[in-house]
């Protein structure tokens, strides 16, 4: 993790660094090679995106494969903020904390699995019983820009049953999660231009509409002082009873570094695990007319509102510019122009899937616990990629907390959290090279692979 942290990988600068490439290279495919993976990396379909990394170990052609994932690349390393004795780019061990940029997303994450997978390979005496395929891009802080793209481009290369990585946190230090997809997002702009010009709101205020105060009205329109969102095409379907009992024990919030819960903020009626990874939110993210730093007595001619759409599976989120539109133009809001600046699509798991069973039951028996079972994540990750593009079910198992500081200074790991997260990993791929009668996987028929099967556990 020393050596991973301490190359500037940054992806949120707008341009393709030598350091992305650098990083698949220097720090990841020798000790792939050193696992047994075949390492390939390879260009970007899309121009202004990072390079990818596949490795493939082949056991036999026959055994089922797993899919595993993780980005090097980073957000910006906000240097000059970080707290006196740390940095970005160097590991710093504080107590049970381990500081850097990128140890909590994703460098730490993915280091924290090749070790586990060292140490299963270790006790098998090389071999695992199937097939593993890793994917490293270097530009999931970007919008992943060309991932979609490449993995139609490198179907075959990809092709798993099942996938299994890590990254985003657990929800709280005391247990293990175990997440299923990831809610989409949509990120938008709503932008209002009534004069090229201010003009002195004394002279010509009272006569001269506001575009500040329109939009002010618009976003009241969309969602209420509670935080409840308005707009029928912008909710979500109703949480289905699987879903609902996957989120029932699971509480939000308590931990030493977490904020309050707003009492009564968002949709009535649910819990808040419900309304952080079951329901919708929209949120503002920022605004801005006038000079907010120096406000003069002026009208302004122009104002903005940038806002972000969190959607569950079975929202209508293609059609959110024209949903948006049409509710503006109903509420007798002209002139207001929509634009989609981000976008990216919801995924779920069903709770009850044999995959989702099997990984819970799988933790649970490492970890001593029963792990936090989400149907989503509530943030927003490139799944869709994987359950959408390669059609694979898709298992995710964080080893970050949410107090971790990701992409803000002073980032870090917990290493307790670590330590079982290396237990959890291992346990995971041991159990995919179990006969289902001692917590196999349940992996789809195919032909039995002539000796290729994985050794019997050590005593």
């Amino acid at each position: 993790m020393q050596r991973r942290v301490a190359l500037r990988t940054e992806s949120d600068t707008g341009t393709v660094t030598p350091a992305l490439e650098a990083y698949l290279r220097d720090a990841l495919v020798s000790p792939l090679e050193s696992l047994g993976f075949d390492c390939r990396v390879l260009p970007n379909p899309v121009p202004q995106g990072g390079p990818f990394l596949i490795a493939r170990r082949v056991e036999h052609p026959d055994l089922p494969t797993v899919l595993g994932y993780g980005h090097g690349d980073v957000v910006s390393g906000q240097d000059a903020a970080w707290r006196e004795g740390l940095g970005p780019w160097a590991l710093t061990a504080e107590g049970d904390r381990l500081y850097g940029r990128g140890t909590a997303d994703n460098k730490g994450q993915h280091t924290v699995n090749l070790g586990a997978l060292q140490a299963t390979l270790q006790s098998r005496q090389g071999r695992l019983g199937y097939n593993l395929t890793w994917l490293f891009e270097m530009g999931e802080e970007a919008g992943s820009p060309g991932l979609h793209a490449f993995c139609e481009q490198q179907r075959q290369a990809l092709r798993a049953d099942v996938f299994l990585a890590s990254d985003g946190p657990r929800v709280s230090t005391a247990r293990p999660t175990l997440f299923l997809g990831s809610r989409g997002a949509v990120n938008f702009t709503l932008r209002l231009k009534e004069r090229a010009r201010a003009f002195h709101s004394g002279n010509w205020g009272g006569v001269l509409a506001n575009p500040a105060t329109v939009l002010c009205n618009a976003v009241a329109s969309m969602v209420d002082t509670r935080g409840r969102i308005t707009i029928a095409g912008l909710r979500p379907p109703p949480i289905s009873p699987a879903v609902r009992e996957s989120l029932a024990p699971i509480a939000i919030g308590g931990g030493a570094d977490d904020p309050a819960l707003s009492e009564g903020w968002g949709e009535p009626g649910l819990s808040p695990a419900e309304r952080l990874m079951g329901w919708n939110t929209l949120e503002v993210l920022a605004m801005g007319a006038g000079n907010p730093q120096r406000p003069i007595n002026a009208i302004p001619g122009e104002a903005v509102v940038h806002c972000q759409l969190r959607f569950v599976v079975g929202t209508a989120w293609e059609r959110l510019a024209e949903t948006v539109q049409d509710h503006l133009a109903a509420q007798g809001f002209e002139g207001i122009d929509v634009a989609i600046t981000l976008s990216g699509a919801a995924t779920r798991l069903e709770p009850d899937h044999a995959w989702a069973q099997w990984a819970q039951h799988s933790i649970e028996r490492s970890a001593g616990q029963r792990p936090d079972v989400l149907p989503n994540l509530a943030g927003s990750l490139p799944n869709d990629a994987f359950a959408h593009v390669l059609g694979l079910p898709t298992l995710w198992v964080p080893h970050s907390y949410p107090a971790c500081a990701q992409h803000a200074p002073n980032e870090h790991l917990l290493a307790p959290v670590v330590r079982e997260g290396l237990r959890v990993m291992a346990g995971l791929y041991w159990d995919l090279g179990e006969p289902a009668s001692h917590g196999g996987a349940p992996w789809p028929a195919r032909p039995a692979a002539s000796g290729a099967s994985a050794a019997s556990p050590a005593a």
